[in-house]
């Protein structure tokens, strides 16, 4: 079965940023990642933290569930998920989500960093929502916090300062992730299902979020082909649900992580350990990754959960169990593993992110080394990222 190959991009901190020269200009047929060295060669032992890196690579603990944030009174969330960073003049700002319920901290914090990289401030967006799992930011500068509930609904926050919105034109499922595409007005939503589906919401105005149209994939059953976009009728998803409102709807099993460049968007289904490509110009979609097609030796990508690229086209994706690994494709389609946590097989990772210069990446183990959400970590690996 043929299937194109990445197209090398580039993606800083979530922005999108085209870059020409050295970049591969067109598609190559070719099959899912394989099996490769990667670009920063073998891992070394572990730190202090547990985390086991490539030589040149360092990490650090950014903060702990139930802790303050360092040089903050803020106290840190618990069940830290999905993540995204936001150039804050010379500085940046981190958000996480808090994947727990209403009563028990579910939302969303930020937390400010000078040039340095040191936490000067933090502070909660987002409070009293359930089970904010993932998202996605917006080129306006907003975050888009989503719901893990079967009425789950899309939050714009304000990590700048402002009230979160609740986005209910952006439909009521099971939302998992969300990456904005600017060139065609779009925001494209996972849907954390068995039988789940790929949206796409339309703003009536780029910007604001508050009116729109929802779509949803329609494809046949294979694992690549051709595409087309279908109104859904009534985004509140009630009575009928939303992917069960439009005949012909494509079947993804349990959509996760969603990254958008350059025309481009992937995301993520735990349920069979794939990445999936939509090629948003030519209304294709592809196999970018499927562990049972990795050949040779066992393949290192299972979980999969979270995903975003670097300034260099590579993506980085990581494992919800697993190995407790992020794993890196490149554009020339050989996957590796990037860096590994030991001793916390009950937990997973989430919310990887770089900063605007993208020397740092930014991700969570949401229960830590204890596996309870009380346990959460973040952390940051600073080192000689490809750009």
């Amino acid at each position: 079965m043929e299937r194109r190959s990445f197209l090398r991009t580039a993606v800083v901190g979530g922005g999108v940023a085209a870059f020409s020269g050295s970049l591969w200009q067109g598609a190559a047929l070719a099959a899912p990642a394989q099996n490769g060295v990667g670009p920063y060669g073998a891992l070394q032992g572990p730190d202090a933290n547990g985390i086991r890196l490539p030589a040149g690579f360092t990490g650090k603990v950014v903060a702990r569930s139930g802790q303050n944030v360092p040089g903050t009174s803020y106290r840190w969330h618990s069940a830290p998920d999905g993540g995204a960073c936001f150039a804050d003049g010379g500085g940046w700002i981190y958000v996480s989500n808090s994947e727990m319920a209403s009563g028990s901290g579910g939302g969303a914090s930020m937390i400010r960093f000078d040039a340095a990289g040191n936490s000067t401030a933090a502070s909660r967006i987002l409070a009293g929502t359930n089970n904010n799992c993932a998202g996605g930011r917006t080129p306006w500068n907003t975050w888009l916090s989503c719901e893990e509930t079967s009425t789950g609904r899309v939050w714009e926050t304000y990590p700048f300062g402002g009230t979160a919105v609740a986005r209910p034109a952006m439909g009521r499922f099971t939302h998992e992730a969300a990456a904005a595409d600017p060139v065609r007005r779009a925001i494209y939503l996972t849907e954390d299902k068995s039988d789940g589906c790929f949206y796409r919401f339309v703003p009536s105005s780029w910007g604001n979020l508050a009116s729109g149209t929802l779509q949803v994939l329609r494809a046949g059953t294979a694992t690549s082909g051709s595409f087309t976009w279908a109104n859904v009728p009534d985004p509140d998803g009630s009575p009928t649900e939303t992917r069960n409102q439009v005949s012909g709807a494509k079947r993804f099993n349990g959509g996760e992580g969603c990254h958008y460049a350059d025309g481009k968007v992937w995301f993520t289904t735990k349920g069979d350990n794939r990445v999936w490509q939509v090629n948003l110009a030519n209304n294709t979609y592809e196999l970018a990754y499927d562990d049972d097609l990795v050949s040779p030796g066992t393949p290192p990508l299972t979980g999969v959960d979270n995903v975003t690229g670097s300034a260099g086209g590579d993506l980085y994706v990581a494992e919800d169990g697993g190995n407790m690994e992020i794993c890196l494709i490149t554009p020339n389609s050989q996957i590796s593993v990037f860096l590994r946590i030991d001793g916390q097989s009950s937990s997973e990772i989430c919310g990887p992110a770089f900063n605007p210069s993208g020397d740092r990446l930014y991700f969570s183990s949401q229960r830590g080394p204890s596996g309870a959400s009380t346990g959460g970590i973040t952390y940051c690996v600073t080192g000689p990222f490809r750009a």
